[in-house]
C-alpha cells in the first residue's frame, strides 16, 4: 500500500458512511485527503475520527454543495492548492430521496436525488480531470448502487440517478482511457451507513428483511466498500477502467 504515500485524494462525501471509511483507509495508507460535505460539524468530527485512526497521512475538511458547481470547483481547487495535485477522486456522498412509486414521486423528490447524484457527480469530475491531465492521470471512482443495475420498486429517482452513474461513468473512462485517468463504480448493496438507517428507520425487522436480498445473509459494512474502493485506485487495479463492480454479498442478479 506504499503507493498511496504522498498521493493526494479528494473524497466527497467523506464526513460519512463509505465516504468517511475510505477516507480512514486512504490516510492510513499515507495519503493526503481532503474530505467534502456540506455540515461542518460532521466534518469536524470526521477528521478527528480519522486521526484517531492513526496513519502516515493527512486529513483537511473543507465544504461542499454538489448542487453548485462553484462550490465543487472550489474544493477540487482548494485540494490542489492545499497539496499540490490530485492523484484519486472518489464521490461518496449522495440522496435516497422518499420512497414512492413513479406516479407518486414529486418534481421536487425527482430533481433533488438526479441533481445531487447524477449533476453532482459530473461537476466533480469535470473540475477534476484537468487537474490530473496536468500532473499525468489518476483514478476516479464513483459510489453508485446496485440499485443502478437491478432497480428497486418505490425508488424511481434513486434507481434512474444511479443507472445514470454508470453510463456517466463508463462514457468519462473511455473519453479519458488514453490519458492514464482510470474511472470506475462501485455498486453497493445495503450498508450500514446513516443512509440504510434514514431507508430502514432503524427498525430490525427491516434490518432482516435487507438482509435477505443479499445471499451472503447479512448487511455490509461502510470499509469493506472502501477496500473495494482502494483496490480500484490502485496500481493492482491499473488495467481496469470503466468498471462497475458490485459489492453487494451477491445481490447483483436481476
Amino acid at each position: 500500500m506504499g503507493q498511496f504515500t504522498g498521493k493526494v485524494a479528494l473524497v466527497v462525501g467523506g464526513t460519512l458512511g463509505i465516504g468517511e471509511a475510505t477516507a480512514i483507509a486512504m490516510v492510513a495508507a499515507g495519503a493526503k485527503v481532503v474530505i467534502g460535505g456540506r455540515h461542518a460539524d460532521f466534518g469536524q468530527q470526521a477528521v478527528e475520527l480519522i486521526q484517531a485512526q492513526g496513519g502516515e497521512g493527512e486529513v483537511v475538511y473543507h465544504y461542499v454543495d454538489l448542487l453548485d458547481s462553484a462550490s465543487v470547483k472550489a474544493i477540487v481547487e482548494f485540494t490542489v492548492a492545499t497539496f499540490g495535485r490530485l492523484d484519486y477522486l472518489v464521490q461518496s456522498a449522495g440522496l435516497e430521496g422518499v420512497v414512492a412509486n413513479t406516479v407518486e414521486c414529486t418534481d421536487e423528490n425527482w430533481f433533488a436525488v438526479l441533481n445531487t447524484n447524477v449533476t453532482g457527480t459530473w461537476y466533480c469530475m469535470k473540475y477534476a480531470i484537468p487537474h490530473m491531465l496536468n500532473t499525468g492521470g489518476g483514478s476516479i471512482v464513483n459510489v453508485g448502487s446496485i440499485i443502478g443495475v437491478i432497480a428497486f420498486p418505490g425508488l424511481p429517482a434513486y434507481t434512474a440517478s444511479k443507472a445514470a452513474l454508470i453510463g456517466l461513468t463508463k462514457t468519462t473512462a473511455l473519453e479519458y482511457a488514453k490519458s492514464n485517468i482510470r474511472v470506475n463504480l462501485v455498486a453497493p448493496g445495503s450498508i450500514r451507513t446513516p443512509m440504510f438507517q434514514r431507508f430502514s428507520g432503524g427498525s430490525p425487522e427491516a434490518e432482516t428483511y435487507m438482509s435477505t436480498f443479499h445471499p451472503i445473509g447479512r448487511i455490509g459494512e461502510p470499509n469493506e466498500v472502501a477496500s473495494a474502493v482502494m483496490w480500484l485506485c490502485s496500481d493492482g487495479a491499473s488495467f481496469v477502467t470503466g468498471h462497475v463492480l458490485p459489492v453487494a454479498g451477491g445481490w447483483e442478479v436481476p
